[in-house]
C-alpha cells in the first residue's frame, strides 16, 4: 500500500526514525484524533502537536514531548469522530475502522499548578505503515531522554496510612510497565523489613537500580533511607554535647577531643559555657564535615535516586518535593527522572537514659527531629495506631491538654547570612514580638523548582563567623525541620522558608509558656500566611549542627515519624547527600 507524500511526510529524510536527535527532524502527517477529527499533527523536540482542520474552542492542542512517556500501537480497530457538528469526522467522514496508536502522558492540572493528571491522546491512520512510522519516531525519541530510570526496587508499606499501600501501588503500577520500567516489587511483611533488605543488598545488585521506591509513608521512607545509609554513609560524627566525656576516646568511627582542649567556636551567650567538643575532622564552608566515601557508592550520587509514592498519613517529605500529596504526581516525577537533591541530617544518640554508658547509636532523618510535644504526640499516637491517621489529631489534643514541659539544653552552632541581620524588635504585644532572627515575611526565600537557593554554592556562612550558642531552660518543645515539613495541618510547614538542599537546619525552641499562648502559636501554624515565630517565647535559629541533653532520666525523640529514645544527642546537617525523584513545589 503507498502513502500519498503530501499526506504524511518526514522532514530530514537523512535521518531515519532512530536517529532522530530531537533538533534537526520533525514528522508532520494528518491523523485523525479520537472524540476529536481531523488534525494536522507534528512532532519535533519540543513535542507533540496538532491543529484542527476546522478549529475549535477547547480542545487540547498540543503535549511537550518531556510530558510523553510511552506510545503503543493499537492495531485494527474504531476510532470515534467528534460529536460536535461543525467538526469533520474521522478520515473516511464517518465512524470508521482504521489503524491507530496511543501517546500516554502527563497533564499539568488547570486548578493546582503542582498537580499532574494522566492524559491519553489515540490517533488514526488508513495506512498501517504511517502509524508504525509515528510509533517508532516516538520511540526513538524517548530512548534518548537522559535520566528516565530503567529498573526500580519498589517497597510497598500494605499498612501505611489508611491501610492503602498496596491499592496505592496498583493505581500507579501500570504507568511503570507502560513507560517500560521494570520494577522489582517487595511488600514488607513486618516493621523493619525494608530496613533490613536495604542494609544487606548488595553493591553489585544495588547499582543495577536506578532507584528505590517507598510507596507509603515519611516513617517508611526513613526506614529505607537509614538501611540504606548506615552501611555506606562514611563520615565523621557529629558534635557531642559538652562536659559528658571526661576523657578523650577513639577508635575508628567515634573519635572525640579532651575537654581541655582548645575549642574551635566561642560562645555568643555571655560566654558563660565553654563550646560543645568536636569530633577531629575537617569542615567546609557550611560548616558541614567533609566526607570519606567508599569508592564503589560515592554519595551523592547523581544516578541513583529515591522516590515516594504517597500512602502515609502527613507524607510531608512528598509535599515538599512535589507540591501535593498525589500518587500519580509522584509517579510523573519517577518515570520522567526528575531530580532534586535533599538534605539528611545525622543524629546520634549518646545515650539512652542519664545512668547509661556512652554508646553512640547513629540515624537519619530527611525532614524532621523532634522532642517534648511532638515526642508525646508520637509516643501517645502508638496506642491508638487502629484509629489510622485520625491518631494523630486525638494524641495531639491529649498531650496539648496535659501542657508538659521538660528541662533540658541546646548548644547549637549558628550560621550568619545577610537575612539573619538584626532586626530591631517590636514592642511586646500580648506575648509577642519579632525576634531579631526571623526576617520578615516579604523577605522570605520559598523553596519551589530550579530553587536559586538550593541551587547556589555560595557558602550560607564563613567559617571565622561561626560560634556556638546555647540555651538552657524548660521547653514546651525543641524541633529541628530539614525540610519545611508542609502538610495538611501546617500548609506553610513548620518553616515556610526551609529549603530542600542549603545545607541548613532550623531550630525551633518553643519555651514554656501559659496553655493560651501556645495554643496561639499552634493556630498559627496551623494557618496559611500565619506567623509562628512572632512570639517572645519562640525562638529559631538556623544551624548546621547542634546537641542537646536532657535534665531528666528518658526522653523521647520524634525522627520523620518514628520514636527515638535520647537522653544526650548530636545532629549534623549534609547538604544534598541523596536525590529524589522530583523537582521541587510550583508554588
Amino acid at each position: 500500500m503507498e502513502r500519498d507524500v503530501d499526506d504524511c511526510m518526514q522532514t530530514e529524510q537523512s535521518l531515519p526514525p532512530a536517529q532522530f536527535d530531537g533538533q534537526a527532524s520533525s514528522l508532520s502527517c494528518t491523523l485523525s484524533l479520537d472524540h476529536v477529527g481531523e488534525v494536522a499533527v507534528t512532532f519535533n523536540s519540543d513535542g507533540l502537536s496538532w491543529k484542527l482542520v476546522e478549529p475549535l474552542d477547547n480542545v487540547a492542542t498540543e503535549i511537550k514531548f518531556s510530558d510523553v512517556y510511552a506510545v503503543e500501537l493499537i492495531d485494527y480497530g474504531l476510532i470515534h469522530g467528534s460529536n460536535i457538528s461543525n467538526a469533520r469526522k474521522c478520515l473516511s467522514g464517518h465512524d470508521s475502522e482504521i489503524y491507530r496508536f496511543t501517546v500516554h502522558g502527563f497533564q499539568r492540572s488547570k486548578t493546582l499548578p503542582s498537580l499532574r493528571v494522566l492524559v491519553a491522546y489515540t490517533f488514526g491512520h488508513k495506512d498501517l505503515q504511517t502509524c508504525q512510522m509515528w510509533v517508532n519516531q516516538i520511540n526513538a525519541s524517548l530512548a534518548l531522554e537522559q535520566g528516565r530510570p530503567k529498573n526500580l526496587l519498589v517497597f510497598v508499606h500494605p499498612r501505611s496510612g489508611k491501610g492503602n499501600g498496596c491499592k496505592t501501588w496498583d493505581s500507579v503500577a501500570s504507568i511503570f510497565s507502560r513507560a517500560k520500567v521494570k520494577t522489582k516489587v517487595i511488600v514488607t511483611q513486618r516493621a523493619g523489613h525494608a530496613f533490613d533488605v536495604m542494609a544487606s543488598i548488595g553493591i553489585k545488585e544495588l547499582i543495577s537500580y536506578d532507584g528505590v521506591i517507598a510507596v507509603g509513608g515519611d516513617g517508611f521512607f526513613n526506614e529505607i533511607l537509614n538501611g540504606f545509609l548506615l552501611s555506606r554513609h562514611k563520615a565523621p560524627y557529629p558534635p557531642t554535647p559538652s562536659g559528658f566525656l571526661q576523657s578523650a576516646t577513639c577508635d575508628d568511627n567515634f573519635c572525640v577531643r579532651d575537654p581541655n582542649a582548645t575549642d574551635i567556636g566561642t560562645s555568643s551567650q555571655n560566654n558563660e559555657q565553654q563550646s560543645p567538643l568536636l569530633p577531629s575532622t575537617s569542615y567546609d564552608s557550611f560548616g558541614v564535615p567533609n566526607i570519606n566515601q567508599d569508592s564503589e557508592f560515592s554519595l551523592p550520587n547523581e544516578h541513583f535516586r529515591f522516590g515516594i509514592i504517597p500512602a502515609g498519613s502527613t507524607d510531608a517529605i512528598v509535599m515538599c518535593t512535589t507540591g501535593t500529596r498525589d500518587p500519580i504526581t509522584s509517579t510523573f516525577h519517577i518515570v520522567l527522572g526528575k531530580r532534586v537533591c535533599l538534605d539528611v541530617a545525622q543524629v546520634v544518640r549518646w545515650k539512652i537514659k542519664s545512668t547509661s554508658k556512652v554508646e553512640p547509636f547513629v540515624r537519619y532523618a530527611a525532614s524532621f527531629a523532634g522532642y517534648g510535644f511532638y515526642g508525646d504526640v508520637i509516643t501517645e499516637s502508638e496506642k491508638y495506631r487502629w484509629m489510622g491517621p485520625k491518631r494523630y489529631d486525638y494524641a495531639g489534643t491529649r498531650v496539648f491538654l496535659k501542657h508538659k514541659s521538660y528541662q533540658a539544653e541546646i548548644a547549637y552552632l549558628e550560621v550568619k547570612s545577610e537575612e539573619a541581620k538584626s532586626i530591631p524588635e517590636r514592642g511586646n504585644l500580648g506575648g509577642r514580638k519579632r525576634p531579631f532572627w526571623s526576617p520578615k515575611k516579604s523577605e522570605k526565600v520559598v523553596c519551589r523548582v530550579n530553587c536559586k537557593v538550593c541551587n547556589t554554592t555560595t557558602p550560607c556562612s564563613h567559617p571565622g563567623e561561626t560560634k556556638w550558642s546555647r540555651s538552657k531552660g524548660s521547653f514546651l518543645s525543641i524541633g529541628a525541620a530539614v525540610i519545611a515539613c508542609r502538610n495538611d495541618r501546617a500548609p506553610d510547614g513548620l518553616v515556610v522558608d526551609a529549603h530542600l538542599s542549603d545545607g541548613l537546619m532550623h531550630l525551633i525552641l518553643i519555651k514554656d509558656c501559659s496553655h493560651a499562648l501556645y495554643l496561639w502559636h499552634l493556630t498559627q501554624l496551623a494557618r496559611k500566611g500565619g506567623n509562628p515565630f512572632d512570639f517572645k517565647f519562640v525562638e529559631h535559629h538556623k544551624t548546621t549542627a547542634f546537641t542537646f541533653t536532657s535534665s531528666g532520666n528518658e526522653s523521647v525523640w520524634n525522627l520523620d515519624g518514628e520514636l527515638f529514645q535520647a537522653h544526650q544527642l548530636s545532629a549534623q546537617v549534609f547538604r544534598g547527600l541523596v536525590s529524589l525523584f522530583a523537582s521541587g513545589p510550583e508554588v
